[in-house]
């Protein structure tokens, strides 16, 4: 990448390399258009298990009413109605499954939409500020190079000029001489950029693969939980015709709001990483701009000295954003939860755990003092 960089003419072709090699934004829009269409085509299977499901309820609903009418024969319950109609109304979300889950799915849909737009007004500024910087970096890597190439032709000239003066002047001078080409030779070791030109677009690149595989997962994820509640929903609305499973229903779709809200969170927080982005972008430009100047043209030879010393050509600012960015979006389906809790089973059972060990104290107590 670095060799690209170097041999590129103009600016159009750095941003043409920089796009080839990383991408035309932080995100590729490819991948994120493959994953909006899986989405939609997975989608369009969610009547897969329709007819199964509606046996299941029809079944269920006979065992549902002979349990009501044993339960009313024998006098333990009252004739009610509410309750009679609620199996017939599962039956409906059953047989118009589709539209039942476009409409839970609408509000998701709003606010994804929303964080969507402002992720990708951010994204628009994120990428220009990337091919300004990359074009900056550009102008550090020719001014290095160039450098570096007047040292080997001052190194040349000082050898020549040195076995003249050694035959001709006296060991003083030689000492001067030396002096005078010493500080150019360790200028020229100090500009040796090639590896640390591949070195540090190796590490740009890792950072902005980890922060791209981070949110193609959360996206898969996404995709991977809606689609399987939406074919095998109809199976937990059928299961919750009987008494026993009645919130089977209400939990299938607290935890279906909960995953749709996926994308719209992770928009957000990639919103919110763009801001990180930009001012990470703005920060290093700045930087460059210090070394090679506002248009990359007057470079500062004792800055780029000691730039080039560090190791990378780079200030790490946008590579820690990247990973900062990558560790953020794991944080989405935890979020999802705090909006919409999808832990009732879960805390019902550990509430029942401790009400049992407070029952075993006290009786473990209880006995105690007996004894």
């Amino acid at each position: 990448m670095s060799a690209a960089f170097a041999q590129t003419g103009n600016n159009t072709d750095a941003k043409k390399t920089l796009q080839y090699l990383q991408g035309s934004g932080v995100y590729e829009e490819g991948v994120m258009t493959f994953l909006h269409g899986l989405k939609d085509s997975i989608w369009t299977h969610f009547d897969l298990f329709i007819t199964d499901a509606k046996a299941l309820a029809a079944i269920f609903m006979i065992i549902y009413f002979a349990i009501r009418s044993y339960e009313m024969m024998v006098g333990d319950k009252r004739m009610e109605i509410m309750p009679l109609l609620r199996p017939f109304g599962l039956a409906m979300v059953i047989l118009w499954w589709g539209a039942f889950v476009k409409m839970v799915a609408f509000p998701t849909d709003l606010v994804a939409n929303q964080t969507e737009q402002m992720f990708e007004s951010e994204q628009n500024t994120v990428n220009d500020l990337r091919f300004n910087r990359a074009n900056l970096m550009l102008a550090v890597a020719n001014s290095l190079y160039t450098f570096q190439a007047q040292t080997e032709v001052a190194e040349k000239e000082s050898n020549t000029w040195y076995g003249q003066a050694w035959d001709a002047v006296t060991s003083t001078v030689k000492q001067g001489i030396a002096d005078v080409v010493s500080p150019l030779l360790e200028l020229k070791n100090r500009l040796t950029v090639g590896m640390q030109l591949l070195f540090t677009q190796l590490l740009e690149l890792l950072g902005i693969w980890i922060l791209r595989i981070a949110v193609y997962i959360v996206f898969m994820i996404q995709i991977i939980y809606s689609s399987i509640l939406i074919i095998l929903g109809p199976f937990a609305v059928a299961v919750s015709i009987l008494p026993a499973f009645r919130d089977s229903f209400s939990t299938w779709i607290a935890r279906f709001i909960s995953v749709n809200l996926y994308s719209g969170i992770a928009y957000l927080i990639m919103y919110l990483c763009g801001l990180m982005q930009e001012y990470a972008l703005e920060s290093e430009i700045s930087k460059y701009q210090e070394l090679v100047g506002q248009n990359g043209t007057s470079a500062n030879l004792e800055k780029m000295a000691w730039f080039a010393s560090n190791g990378i050509l780079s200030f790490g600012t946008v590579i820690i954003v990247f990973i900062i960015g990558a560790i953020c979006m794991f944080t989405v389906p935890s979020i999802s939860t705090w909006i919409i809790s999808t832990s009732g089973v879960s805390s019902a059972s550990s509430n029942f755990g401790r009400g049992a060990a407070t029952v075993v104290g006290v009786v473990r107590r209880a006995s105690g003092s007996f004894i």
